[in-house]
């Protein structure tokens, strides 16, 4: 799998469109330097579509998010060194590498098998073996690792998807797309076994969170 020189001018680039869209969370920017996003796409996807700020189709109806998309969440879940950290929708693995990459000890759960392997296989691939990845139901998280310093939720959920704000560690932060056809991005952050504070910010759209699993 070729990592050219040319690749990683593509990324300096992308890196640069972002921060000036509004991405300033330097550990953010140096890791979407770093990860290579075409080798998470097929042969099929060019090199330099690969490192355009949109959405790539990756099969079974789901897509790799948009770059920017993918940093906005990320910089608003604040993920630090250390910390255990829920993905939910792995997709093709290229947030989770993101998220691997800024020091975490991340879980990650995807629905579809087909998804899931080609997802496993490329992160081994790519030195990323050490993230723990699942083939599963996201909606019910993974209550036997919880409590999380930290969920991301790449799918849009109907409301506040509850089973897994309560796998948040007290001063936990759950970033989450909630509602219908556009999406509003929500910071959720436990501030106690029974509290909660709610924090909205701008609109996305996600595919739809599903739950069961899907052969």
């Amino acid at each position: 799998m070729e990592d050219s020189i040319h690749h990683k001018q593509l990324r300096e680039k992308l890196a640069e469109r972002l921060r000036m869209k509004g991405i300033h969370d330097q550990r953010v920017l140096s890791a979407i330097r770093k990860v290579p996003r075409h080798l998470f796409l097929g042969s099929e996807v060019s090199a330099q579509e690969a490192y355009e700020d949109k959405p790539i189709e990756i099969g079974k109806g789901q897509t790799i998010s948009q770059p920017y998309t993918v940093a906005y969440q990320t910089s608003l879940l604040d993920p630090q060194a250390g910390e255990k950290v829920l993905e939910i929708g792995t997709g093709s693995g290229y947030q989770s590498a993101l998220l691997f990459e800024l020091g975490v000890e991340l879980y990650s759960i995807e629905r579809q098998r087909l998804l899931h392997d080609k997802a496993k296989e490329r992160l081994t691939e790519l030195g990323y073996g050490q993230i723990h990845l699942l083939f599963g139901d996201g909606t019910t998280g993974w209550p036997e690792f919880a409590p999380f310093h930290k969920i991301l939720v790449t799918a849009a959920a109907p409301g506040i998807p509850t089973t897994l704000s309560d796998q948040l560690a007290v001063k936990g932060v759950m970033v989450v797309p909630v509602n219908g056809k556009v999406q509003r991005m929500l910071r959720i952050t436990r501030l106690s076994a029974t509290e909660t504070n709610i924090q909205e910010f701008d609109d996305f759209r996600f595919v739809p969170l599903l739950s069961g699993t899907q052969d």
